[in-house]
């Protein structure tokens, strides 16, 4: 009975919005209504208006280039990371199934620790978060799939407030399975995320016992920014080289590139709310 219940009600709070967006993502699900993975329609669902509350009322974003992102097949979408909280990969994901050129649900590469915290792990999992690692990431490539991966990983997430904008360290796993897999590759400048909370310190003992890649010191409120976020054109890399001092040059690339779409966004804003 409360099943039923449960469900009447989400009927009627459904968005036609969001009925016009799913009718248009390519569905890469089985039968089941599930992918391998855990993700599935229902947990975007009891999510999207939190997006939508998050992208149109407190971040207020506005986004650009999103005729750069491919209609279909496989693609990597690469932005700048921030912000403590994945709040960043939460407002990309909904500019991305919003996107009036071509809805995208994109499969969001997180860190390890996310999916062992009670609750998140299955949340993540539902509204299309992965752990990132290399072998997740080619079978998702293997079927097609919009992927958001954050190279910088936890070296940027943790980032203070006083090297905002300062990007950190890239990886190298995302170049080379955009050459081994034939994959475009989407660079992403984010804007407004740095100082949604405001981080002064890393407690790393603290960090360290609890078993987390960080601990922050930072202020206990998110801040109402505004959000831009740029999305650049497909570059597309050839798999011929082998050299990881090569591999590194072609990132480095994508970095300037993200580097050019963040500095597009700072001349953009002319405060931080």
């Amino acid at each position: 009975m409360f099943n039923k219940v449960t469900d009447l009600l989400r009927e009627s709070l459904r968005s036609k919005e969001l009925d016009k967006y799913l009718e248009l993502f390519p569905n890469n699900m089985g039968s089941s209504g599930y992918d391998p993975w855990g993700f599935n329609i229902k947990g975007i669902e009891n999510t999207f208006y939190l997006g939508k509350l998050l992208y149109e009322n407190f971040f207020r974003v506005e986004a650009y280039g999103l005729e750069n992102i491919p209609k279909e097949g496989r693609v990597l979408i690469v932005p700048n990371h921030s912000g403590q909280l994945p709040l960043d990969g939460v407002l990309t994901g909904y500019a991305l199934l919003t996107n009036p050129y071509a809805p995208r649900i994109p499969k969001a590469m997180v860190e390890k620790f996310f999916p062992t915290v009670p609750f998140v792990g299955n949340w993540l999992n539902s509204v299309g978060s992965v752990v990132g690692d290399p072998y997740n990431c080619e079978k998702l490539l293997e079927k097609e799939e919009a992927i958001l991966v954050f190279p910088e990983g936890v070296r940027g997430s943790g980032k203070l407030f006083k090297d905002r904008y300062k990007l950190q360290r890239f990886g190298n796993g995302f170049m080379h399975l955009a050459m081994k897999h034939d994959t475009p590759i989407v660079p992403v400048g984010i804007v407004g995320c740095e100082e949604s909370i405001i981080s002064f310190a890393d407690i790393k003992p603290l960090a360290k016992f609890l078993g987390v890649p960080y601990f922050p010191l930072a202020l206990p409120i998110i801040l109402p920014t505004k959000v831009y976020i740029h999305f650049g054109k497909p570059l597309h890399f050839e798999n011929d080289i082998y050299n990881e001092r090569e591999v590194k040059t072609r990132v480095n690339i994508i970095k300037d590139e993200i580097k050019q779409l963040i500095e597009l966004g700072l001349s953009k804003r002319k405060s931080i709310f």
